[in-house]
């Protein structure tokens, strides 16, 4: 008989990883813009840069996650 997950184990397993991806982004924004500060540039390249790999390396995590359950 397969056993049955526990809800309260599956709601924390998704908030920490909710709060991991806030985080990364988080991080990854305020690099970007202290890069760019400190080279001057007028267009924030390195936070956008920073941005859209992360958020997409973030969604890879996601699937690799919700596939393997």
């Amino acid at each position: 008989m397969p056993k049955e997950k526990e809800p309260g184990n599956s709601f924390l397993k998704y908030s920490g990883l909710g709060l991991q991806m806030v985080a990364t982004l988080g991080i990854g924004a305020w690099l970007g813009i202290k890069l760019d500060q400190y080279l001057n540039l007028e267009f924030p390249v390195f936070l956008i840069t920073f941005v859209f790999v992360l958020f997409g390396g973030i969604m890879y995590q996601l699937y690799r996650t919700l596939n393997k359950d």
